[in-house]
């Protein structure tokens, strides 16, 4: 029998039946780590480099071990490439008989009830709605999976899946009509039976900290986890393991208990009385936490006399209804589910609104129309540890960016890994070849007005001698709608902005016109595949740290001052690292490519811990020439 690493070899079945499939002496590195670990049930960090082939990596070994696995992504979109593309190459390559299946959390899914709920009442806001919901009943009769990522024409966003779908709020299990025919049921049986089920962070976490209900043995009977993607798994479970209430979550209470209270109680005057004023409390809530956008720490409104006032009556309205609703709930399976539901947001509104602690951060964030309440803990490494250690299972956690400077501190500490073993795998790719980094000088302080206007003046020239063919990654939407102006009229290729056309579509865009300028921050630092001469320039503006603002960043960098930890040395450098790599990690995707990584922030050089950022980048020649850059420029068009 071959091993992991002889399988992904010049003579394995990977390099036989896959047409141009490279061995890469990483990817077999890797590989045996992988094969390692779940022999040993040990739990594993692996940081494999850009081009490495990780997903392969971890796939043979996974499939050859005949064990149940759950492999986690951190986006959909990785989730549904790995199940339809990675997985049925891996496994059609080695010719072993494993079964597979996707799995999404429940509002990735049709819910019969809802659907047919929304179409009775026929209250749809909008023409468009209304044309949607139509739509999706064309759709119903000819999907097996129910998973609405199938219904292209419709955007993510729109306003008619939250009406169509359940959360597990408003979900009624098996008391619903349709449950015998529920997609999601469907999905998590077939996830049950499967030898391995590809999910996303978000469903795992939510399970761990009981968040979604029928998910039942899947995570106990497992034996390996794989989490991809694994960088982002500090903040998800943040999310997850702290408590948090919606605008959203009230009104949807607020709409079904009415629903409720005209098919089931109209002779309870009362009820819809005590749904009105609890209505009309949420909005006096949201007007007193201000007309201005903001993420702040609940204390720093609490205390306000017209905060206090809307908090008491939001919390009595809800505390009235939830009393009503138990009165009633033996009436209907859709009352009493509006019961339960009225008492555990009235539970944790308290819990949100209490005297604060130590261990945890309360804060809220508001917007134009809507506001979040969020509790979340200082520290989630224990909270994370106990949910490992009930699984008697392998643990495999894979990112391009979980080290700094090659150690794996940072990561393994914020989730309580430091046993755990250690896998650093450089990129394949030969950057020292295909990649030049320019650090202009000359550049003002990053805190000074004119910066951002100065850095599109030093870029200017590098993406003229490009032809475009550029990403600029912002760190803020301010200076990425600066930029969005000052370059209009300066440069003749097309411009591309994030947030005017959806991101996939921006992306497709971009990759075709092949000569394009793409402005993006946030989503597009990471995630993101351009391959080729389409993209042969990355500018990142400044160095990614977290919002100072932030309330959660401001809690715990509090909190390390007081145990006497530099938090600035020790969480906000790193964290600021592993964005770096993320960001600067968009340019060269594969053997081909060549590219220059534009680097503006003059911190990297002025600063000490600029070395830190600069060593924990792969190693490629650094210069701070312009004619440099354009002889670079024009020796890797030549060569294409």
């Amino acid at each position: 029998m071959l091993t992991a690493s002889e399988m992904l070899g010049p003579e394995g079945p990977l390099a036989e039946t896959i047409d141009n499939f490279a061995p890469r002496e990483q990817q077999q590195q890797m590989a045996d780590a992988v094969e390692n670990a779940i022999l040993q049930q040990q739990a594993l960090l692996c940081e494999a480099g850009t081009g490495t082939g990780k997903t392969f990596a971890y796939l043979v070994p996974a499939l050859m071990s005949g064990k149940k696995i759950i492999i986690s992504t951190g986006t959909r979109t990785l989730q549904d490439q790995l199940f339809q593309r990675d997985l049925p190459i891996v496994r059609n390559a080695l010719g072993l008989p494993v079964t597979t299946a996707l799995l999404k959390g429940r509002s990735n899914y049709l819910c019969l009830h809802r659907f047919e709920s929304a179409g009775h009442r026929g209250r749809f806001k909008s023409r468009k709605e209304s044309g949607n919901w139509v739509s999706i009943q064309a759709w119903k009769g000819k999907t097996q999976s129910g998973d609405i990522n199938e219904v292209a024409a419709i955007s993510e966003d729109a306003t008619i899946w939250p009406l169509v779908t359940s959360t597990a709020d408003n979900c009624l299990g098996q008391e619903c009509g349709y449950f015998k025919d529920c997609f999601m049921i469907k999905a998590r049986r077939e996830a049950q039976k499967a030898d391995i089920v590809v999910i996303n962070h978000h469903l795992l976490l939510a399970d761990m900290a009981l968040r979604e209900e029928g998910f039942g043995e899947l995570l106990p009977g497992a034996n390996v986890f794989i989490l991809d993607e694994a960088h982002q798994l500090p903040d998800v479970a943040s999310n997850f393991f702290g408590v948090s209430i919606s605008y959203r979550q009230l009104k949807e209470l607020v709409a079904d208990a009415t629903v409720e209270s005209l098919s089931e109680a109209k002779d309870v005057a009362a009820l819809q009385q005590h749904i009105d004023r609890f209505d009309h409390a949420i909005d006096e809530f949201r007007l007193a936490l201000g007309a201005k956008s903001q993420r702040s720490p609940w204390q720093t409104i609490a205390t306000r006399k017209d905060v206090k006032k809307a908090t008491q009556r939001l919390l009595e309205g809800l505390d009235t209804l939830n009393n009503t609703l138990q009165e009633l709930a033996e009436r209907s399976k859709g009352l009493e589910n509006c019961q339960l539901r009225a008492e555990d947001l009235l539970q944790k509104l308290r819990v949100l609104t209490a005297e604060p602690d130590l261990e945890t951060i309360q804060w809220f964030d508001v917007r134009a129309k809507t506001f979040l309440l969020h509790v979340t803990p200082m520290d989630i490494a224990p909270m994370f540890q106990e949910q490992i250690k009930k699984y008697h299972a392998a643990w495999v956690l894979t990112s391009a960016t979980l080290s700094v400077a090659g150690k794996f501190d940072f990561f393994a500490n914020r989730l309580g890994l430091q046993e755990a073993e250690t896998c650093h795998l450089d990129s394949p790719f030969d950057f020292e070849k295909q990649a030049l980094c320019y650090m202009p000088d000359g550049l003002p302080d990053p805190q000074q007005q004119n910066f951002t206007e100065s850095v599109l003046e030093k870029a200017i020239p590098v993406i003229q001698a490009c032809g475009g063919r550029t990403f600029i990654l912002f760190t803020s939407y301010r200076a990425l709608n600066f930029a969005a102006e000052y370059l209009e009229d300066k440069l003749d290729f097309p411009l591309l902005k994030q947030g005017e056309t959806p991101r996939n579509e921006l992306l497709t865009q971009f990759r075709e016109l092949g000569n394009a300028i793409l402005l993006g921050t946030g989503s597009f630092w990471e995630g993101v595949d351009v391959r080729g001469s389409s993209l042969s320039c990355v500018i990142i503006d400044k160095l990614p740290f977290a919002a100072p603002d932030d309330p959660v960043l401001q809690a715990r960098i509090t909190a390390m001052k007081q145990s006497g930890i530099n938090p600035f040395m020790k969480y906000q450098v790193p964290n600021a690292v592993i964005s770096l790599k993320q960001g600067s990690g968009r340019l060269i995707r594969d053997f081909q490519d060549t590219g220059v990584l534009m680097l503006c922030d003059p911190r990297l050089y002025s600063k000490p811990y600029g070395k830190l950022f600069l060593r924990s980048l792969p190693t490629m020649p650094i210069t701070q020439s312009i004619e440099t850059v354009e002889e670079f420029i024009d020796s890797m068009d030549n060569s294409e």
